[in-house]
């Protein structure tokens, strides 16, 4: 490591990760106990970042802040949960947590210039705690590659506490990474809207996850064929055998002996003819990011003409929210609605920024997820629209780094995190919601959030507005991307309110002929399978953790082609 890099949260030698789990697994049962404890969450903070999760001790830190916020203030809504949690405490409980970097010699700052006493015990303990808090958000935000929100939180803290040493040293560290990736000088005055503020973090199945499922075993396989009889009777899911995505450029192109890992897959049980229906599959589980756009609330179709004749829908209690017909009004109600009906949550993350058009259909799929589990009383990862898909997750063993981190995330963290679309925002739906976000931990904790953008990254598809080219609307269709991706697909497809796979006319190598034999696997294709190999590789990089290594762009990276010309879906 860098000796001008910043240790994780401490310079102490990091614990064994064996200990640290388990510690981790006491506050979580401590923080079901008592979900209003801020120093709990702080506690595991610190173990998080010992962890190497610096997004998740980011996330703690976070809920801890709002805490801090409500001890100090009657009328926000959990104060006195709140402060009847810090009850027993002293007033700087737990010191290798909250006496950081000379805190106590802030405590005059801290009180803000009033008597200590007068101030009351709980008002002086939230306000270290959350110096505290801006510490590690600062400094877990700027390992996570978010340098934006990471110097808005040290401000913050300096703005607190102006001589706090801790804060200005996480400061110097930010200006020092900003500078370099800006190829700014050395004494140029730093822009914090000008900093980049989209990082990585590790994309992984956690260590104390009880929720991901043995995808292999028969009973999975049986219940994903009992679904898969209802929309693709020629079809039936098998264990595949795929290619490993690769880290970059691979030597093994042109190569013929790769190596591979087992995924399911949906193969033909009959010959499929071109032009023939493979799969036609209805979700619930999709997203509209334009705020009033004319679209079913429930399948992102578009809305039929609204007339005196019209089948479109409104719901009974919110007005705004429409449904193409009695349908999916009907499954709307069934599956998700009531969590989010006159909630106000319409609005959140609309018609965005062009740069964050992507992130808002990501974000507002996950909201869907959340009112999903909120309503049928299931922990989101349990919701069957999600469970089955694999989030093409790296080992925890390639993840692990060596108890210390650089000020950069390591190449190999894939899963794009920021702290407004994976933390902040998710909280105020949930909030919005009237959701109780401490109460309920278990079912939305941060590693939650994640592992479900994990599983919508590469696997969810968008429709682009026809007025202006860009994505409004997306969904996920577990059974759709069950059928793999290759850059030689047979199978092509179109979203309309339902997912429609049908086989190739011919293929995309070779100009061969179309359709599928019994036995063959449904090869399926995520991106545009008309772009350049470099170009699919750097989206599969992005979506799915890694460079695309099927046949087609192998061969592609040791001879280049022109490429070929033909429509499809994107």
């Amino acid at each position: 490591m860098d000796s001008s890099s910043p240790s994780v949260l401490t310079d102490e030698k990091e614990p064994p990760r064996g200990p640290l789990l388990e510690r981790r697994q006491e506050l979580t049962e401590a923080l079901a106990a008592s979900p209003y404890d801020l120093i709990l969450y702080l506690e595991r903070a610190v173990v998080h970042s010992h962890l190497a999760y610096p997004d998740l001790a980011a996330g703690d830190a976070y809920r801890a802040l709002l805490l801090a916020d409500e001890v100090r203030d009657e009328s926000f809504e959990y104060h006195d949960q709140a402060k009847a949690a810090l009850r027993g405490y002293r007033t700087i409980p737990c010191p290798e947590v909250l006496n950081h970097g000379c805190l106590v010699d802030d405590l005059g700052q801290i009180v803000d210039g009033e008597d200590i006493e007068a101030a009351g015990e709980y008002f002086i303990l939230a306000n270290i705690a959350s110096v505290r808090c801006f510490q590690v958000l600062s400094l877990s935000l700027l390992l996570c590659g978010c340098l934006k929100s990471a110097l808005s939180f040290c401000e913050r803290g300096l703005a607190m506490v102006a001589h706090n040493r801790e804060l200005h040293e996480i400061k110097g560290y930010i200006e020092q990474v900003a500078r370099r990736r800006l190829r700014k000088e050395p004494d140029e005055p730093i822009e914090i809207n000008n900093l980049p503020d989209r990082g990585v973090v590790r994309r992984e199945v956690y260590p104390w996850s009880t929720h991901e499922p043995d995808r292999f075993s028969k009973e999975s396989l049986s219940f994903l064929n009992n679904q898969l009889a209802k929309m693709a009777p020629k079809c039936e899911v098998k264990v595949s055998n795929l290619p490993v995505l690769a880290d970059g450029e691979s030597s093994t192109d042109g190569v013929d002996i790769i190596s591979t890992c087992n995924q399911l897959g949906l193969f033909a049980k009959q010959d499929i003819g071109p032009g023939e229906s493979v799969l036609e599959e209805y979700s619930l589980l999709t997203a509209n990011n334009r705020h009033k756009e004319s679209t079913c609330d429930a399948c992102g179709t578009e809305l039929p003409p609204l007339q005196s004749h019209s089948k479109a829908v409104s719901c009974p209690e919110c007005y705004d929210t429409i449904f193409c017909d009695e349908f999916c009004f009907a499954k709307a109600q069934e599956q998700y609605h009531p969590a989010v009906c006159d909630k106000d949550v319409d609005s959140i993350a609309k018609d965005p920024d062009a740069r964050d058009i992507d992130e808002s259909l990501y974000l507002l799929l996950l909201a869907r997820l959340l009112a999903m589990s909120t309503h049928q009383d299931i922990h989101p990862l349990e919701v069957k629209e999600i469970k089955y898909i694999w989030g093409d997750f790296v080992s925890v063993s390639l993840n692990d780094v060596d108890g210390s981190i650089t000020d950069e995330p390591p190449p190999e963290w894939t899963l794009p995190f920021s702290f407004k679309y994976n933390v902040e925002i998710p909280l105020h739906i949930l909030e919005k919601m009237d959701i109780d976000i401490y109460a309920t931990l278990d079912k939305h904790d941060l590693w939650v959030f994640n592992t479900a953008y994990a599983k919508f990254r590469g696997t969810a598809s968008a429709r682009k507005n026809p007025r202006d080219g860009r994505p409004d609307v997306a969904a996920v269709h577990p059974f759709w991307c069950l059928a793999n991706h290759d850059c030689n697909p047979n199978v092509t497809w179109e979203w309309g309110g339902r997912m429609v796979l049908w086989a190739r006319d011919s293929r995309v190598v070779g100009n061969q002929p179309g359709g599928i034999k019994a036995g063959e696997e449904i090869l399926n294709h995520y991106c545009d399978v008309n772009l350049p190999v470099q170009q699919r590789r750097e989206w599969a990089q992005g979506s799915l953790g890694g460079w695309c290594m099927c046949q087609r762009c192998r061969d592609e990276a040791v001879k280049p082609t022109n490429g070929f010309k033909e429509h499809a879906a994107s």
